[in-house]
């Protein structure tokens, strides 16, 4: 755990509120004083005030019961906890000025305890009595470690794992920080399941093209990818994104040096328009697609093909007054944004 004072909030990283809200921050780039972030666990007693679907499952922290969404990210229900902060817990929505609408955005003044993937992991290395799933996660993280010849420094550990509210059946779910350490751990997993040392769990086609997910001894994991801090350009208030409409077609990926994050980036090239609507002046074809919905995570490497429906965009750097386009998967007003990728 990290105090709250001396957080640089990251992707990835866990907080809880006063309220017992547990949310994951998301992206880089957030306002003074707030975090951009998703409701993830709800308290039992704050259940009654959001109206969607949530898991059979429960979970327990510092016991307190809590609950979760049955789905975490689609556009109804992005909406609806949307609205029900707005209701009942209004300093969690904020209206961004350079995305000219609400989000939810949870004030640092509301954040009770932080859990940094890095500093989890660091705890449970020093922790001497671990239990079974604590101790094949330790097991894990040193066998990629040894494996991959990344530092133990730059795996951390998130999920119910982290928060030590983790189940007899939880998965085990890493970190590894940096694009160059997540491509080496991308190619020593291939080579360990090549070995029959691991093997790799698909549930879809997005699983398949992601290989982000395995079993080890029986034991559902899964990784992800987080920027070291020198790998963070961008700050928040530097570009102002202007909706213009929603747009599908067929591209070719021309830079895929930033598609294992959060948000995921994809540099791309040969724009075809799959109807009349996405049909474009020159000046207004995206230069490059951007995902705000984590399972769109490196499913795609350089000169793939890829099928994308989503929101194109007017980015405007505020700084230089330069401008360009791009589309982005997940803005929570649509439940046809996608990306898919395509078998030339």
């Amino acid at each position: 755990m990290t105090p709250a004072e001396k957080w640089m909030p990251m992707d990835g990283d866990t907080f809880v509120t006063n309220e017992a809200f547990i949310f994951n921050v998301f992206g880089y780039e957030h306002p003074p004083g707030r975090v951009f972030a998703f409701l993830k666990y709800i308290p039992a007693r704050l259940k009654k005030f959001f109206h969607v679907d949530f898991l059979d499952s429960t979970w327990t922290y510092e016991k307190g019961k809590l609950f979760r969404a049955e789905k975490l990210y689609t556009a109804k229900n992005y909406q609806i906890f949307v609205q029900t902060l707005r209701d009942h817990f209004p300093d969690y929505v904020y209206s961004c000025p350079f995305r000219t609408k609400e989000v939810i955005s949870a004030p640092l003044t509301s954040v009770k305890k932080v859990y940094v993937p890095r500093a989890c992991l660091q705890r449970l290395t020093r922790l001497k009595n671990r239990d079974t799933l604590e101790e094949m996660t330790m097991k894990l993280v040193k066998l990629f470690s040894k494996e991959s010849k990344i530092s133990m420094k730059d795996f951390g550990v998130h999920g119910s794992v982290a928060l030590n509210m983790h189940r007899a059946n939880s998965d085990i779910d890493l970190v590894v920080y940096g694009a160059r350490n997540f491509r080496r751990l991308e190619r020593t997993i291939s080579r360990l399941v090549d070995l029959g040392k691991l093997s790799y769990k698909f549930s879809n086609r997005l699983d398949a093209a992601r290989k982000h997910k395995g079993k080890y001894l029986g034991r559902t994991f899964m990784y992800n990818a987080v920027r070291k801090p020198e790998e963070v350009d961008s700050k928040y208030g530097q570009l102002r994104y202007m909706p213009v409409n929603l747009v599908s077609f067929e591209c070719r990926i021309r830079d895929d040096s930033e598609s294992m994050f959060r948000p995921a980036t994809y540099g791309i090239t040969s724009y075809v328009p799959e109807d009349a609507a996405s049909v474009l002046p020159i000046g207004k074809i995206p230069k490059r697609v951007v995902s705000m919905v984590g399972c769109y995570r490196n499913v795609a490497r350089k000169e793939d093909k890829i099928r994308v429906s989503g929101m194109l965009e007017h980015v405007k750097n505020l700084r230089t007054g330069k401008s360009f386009h791009q589309v982005v998967v997940g803005t929570g007003t649509s439940e046809e944004e996608r990306i898919w990728p395509c078998q030339d």
